[in-house]
């Protein structure tokens, strides 16, 4: 077979940027530290990078919902919290109405009831993030609307929320909901935080009848009447604050679940794109000596140097 004399210096051109191509990708790698620069670099690896980076966004959408979710729950305990001091001072008060204290004492403890719903009002219509927490899904407006008297007495609490929770995906297919609405009596769905006619509790409404007979000296009624309605709302008021305690401690066991998901995905990327540092140095040695061998015996076979021949 006849080869003609431009046959090796075009070979070897051909040879020289091959190697070269393999130089540039492997000191790319060395320094970037990943594997693959370019979907032609590994097919199969990027449609698996691709799917794991959709999962990975996926959970970590899921992780935010998490902490949002955690610092609105946080913020519901601390104001149950707070609702159930109020609790326990208006059983304390009940308690003491007996028939050995005076018309001015029992005017006194009215007068305290009376804070004590106008204080528990306050706790119930605060906002966090610009909603309110208790309003159900009407979260745009006051859950609670007090009125009262020409004398500053409490006549009615009303209750302008729904009681619908909204909720928000923490996993595949799998939703939490941690609002308590203020109010239910419609016998069905979530339970209202200070009125659910399943249970029989009206917190706003026993503490205004025990605010009347107070003031009235009705003591034997507050005994017979107020002072068991109290303790059912206690009950109750308790009742939440367990649920919301273990769905505190729920949220918090799925978001160490979703951090360990993540990293173990962002593991799993690491393994289909990162470079593994000793082999990629030892490979971009071999392509530097056979381009560096490639260089001399073309040199030495065309009697010229480099530099002569790219002239």
């Amino acid at each position: 077979m006849r080869v003609t004399s431009n046959t090796f210096p075009e070979t070897l051109i051909q040879q020289l940027q091959l190697l070269s191509t393999r130089q540039n990708r492997l000191q790319t790698q060395t320094a970037t530290g990943q594997r693959i620069q370019n979907p032609e670099d590994d097919p199969a690896a990027i449609q698996r990078i691709l799917g794991l980076h959709t999962e990975t966004a996926a959970v970590r959408q899921y992780r935010a919902n998490l902490d949002n979710l955690n610092e609105r729950a946080n913020v519901a305990f601390n104001a149950l919290k707070a609702l159930k001091k109020i609790s326990d001072r208006a059983g304390e008060l009940a308690t003491l109405a007996d028939d050995t204290r005076s018309d001015q004492e029992l005017q006194t403890y009215a007068t305290e009831v009376t804070q004590l719903i106008q204080q528990a009002v306050q706790i119930l219509n605060q906002k966090h993030r610009g909603a309110y927490l208790f309003a159900g899904t009407r979260t745009d407006q006051p859950p609670f609307a007090l009125t009262t008297d020409p004398d500053g007495r409490v006549t009615a609490v009303t209750y302008q929320g729904n009681a619908e929770v909204a909720a928000a995906p923490i996993d595949t297919g799998v939703n939490l909901a941690i609002d308590i609405p203020g109010a239910n009596n419609t016998g069905t769905g979530p339970r209202g935080l200070v009125a659910d006619s399943r249970t029989g509790a009206d917190f706003f409404a026993h503490l205004i009848d025990l605010q009347n007979r107070l003031l009235t000296g009705d003591t034997q009624g507050i005994a017979n009447t107020v002072r068991p309605a109290l303790l059912r709302d206690e009950e109750h008021l308790l009742t939440h604050i367990g649920n919301q305690s273990a769905l505190i401690a729920r949220i918090q066991t799925v978001s160490d679940l979703a951090d360990k998901r993540i990293l173990s995905l962002d593991q799993a990327v690491s393994r289909e794109a990162d470079a593994d540092l000793a082999e990629t140095l030892v490979r971009l040695n071999q392509v530097q000596t056979a381009y560096q061998a490639a260089l001399q015996s073309g040199a030495t076979i065309l009697r010229l140097s480099l530099l002569d021949y790219l002239r």
